[in-house]
């Protein structure tokens, strides 16, 4: 620093190249901002792998209800129903079934999008560390995105045809590796990537909503302050209200993405052919099937969520600079 600053006096370029986040945010917060990807992809990897231990049965539920179709093949009367029948046939660790692939997949899926997010806004925010409305969406969208290829796709495809497989007379996985490489196997590793632009499109929309309303939320609770500190329950409030709003914005998106990832999904041509067969032979209820349990399960996620990572990342501005 000191060769920096004589350079300077003496009007000599200095050997050191420009830093432009040094000039509007400072030197000693560009060294906080250089490594805030990567905390957040460590705190989004932990979070994930907490909150998904926390919540699987209500995704379970959920994802039972989206694949039960009308017709002859239609096996529950409603949520009390699911539950009852599983614990019944499989008892209550079979409202886990699946869980390995989730948390397998949790893990890297939060790392990714909060790692993004953190990377987005770090190249977005103002003098004042804050974000404007659309850039909050659009680093949000940013982290859907990203969660969406490299870990959602291939997590949730496995996950649902898990769950889809306890639905046969005679389930052929035997657990998540066996599962893995029989549906490598069988189709390949397009097989782990069916309904990627339904993905896309639930994870990109799901976290620009998220992410929207909840920094909004902090914004406006700090009062455009962006180094105040938001208490731990006002966070979880924040969080419940961004999973609500995330839930009724996409629901459909994300009944088209389970039917896409189940075992028959091969009767769909494709992402369109899938909304207009259920729309055609269902009618357009059926696109907030498992409304309930997943608003349940995405308010009390996405609270927990935001919860353990700013905890996280708020221990991580401390022993890790």
């Amino acid at each position: 620093m000191d060769r920096v600053r004589n350079d300077a006096i003496a009007g000599r370029p200095s050997v050191f190249p420009r830093r432009p986040w040094m000039m509007s945010l400072g030197a000693a917060a560009a060294g906080g901002e250089g490594n805030k990807g990567l905390k957040g992809i460590v705190a989004g990897g932990i979070t994930g792998g907490i909150e998904i231990c926390i919540t699987f049965p209500t995704e379970f539920v959920k994802t039972q209800l989206q694949l039960d179709e009308k017709g002859g093949k239609r096996q529950y009367d409603g949520i009390i129903d699911c539950v009852k029948k599983t614990v019944r046939g499989h008892g209550v660790f079979g409202l886990y079934r699946g869980l390995s692939v989730l948390l397998y997949g949790s893990i890297p899926k939060s790392a990714v999008r909060f790692g993004a997010f953190e990377e987005f806004k770090k190249h977005s925010v103002d003098a004042k560390g804050n974000l404007t409305a659309g850039q909050r969406l659009l680093c949000g969208l940013g982290a859907g995105v990203a969660e969406a290829i490299f870990a959602v796709t291939p997590m949730e495809t496995v996950k649902v045809k898990f769950i889809n497989d306890q639905r046969s007379a005679k389930p052929q996985f035997k657990g998540f590796f066996h599962g893995v490489r029989t549906i490598i196997k069988n189709e390949g590793i397009r097989g782990t990537y069916q309904g990627l632009t339904a993905t896309i499109m639930k994870q990109g929309s799901n976290q620009a909503i998220r992410f929207y309303v909840m920094e909004t939320c902090k914004d406006w609770y700090r009062g455009g302050d962006s180094k105040k500190s938001v208490p731990k329950l006002v966070v979880g409030a924040f969080g419940a209200v961004a999973g609500a709003a995330s839930v009724f914005g996409n629901t459909p998106i994300d009944v088209v993405k389970t039917r896409m990832q189940g075992l028959e999904a091969s009767k769909y041509k494709n992402t369109m052919d899938c909304f207009t067969q259920i729309w055609k032979n269902e009618g357009p209820k059926a696109f907030y099937k498992g409304t309930i349990p997943r608003m349940s399960r995405v308010c009390l996620d996405v609270a927990i969520t935001f919860m353990i990572y700013d905890s996280f990342m708020e221990l991580f501005s401390k022993v890790w600079k």
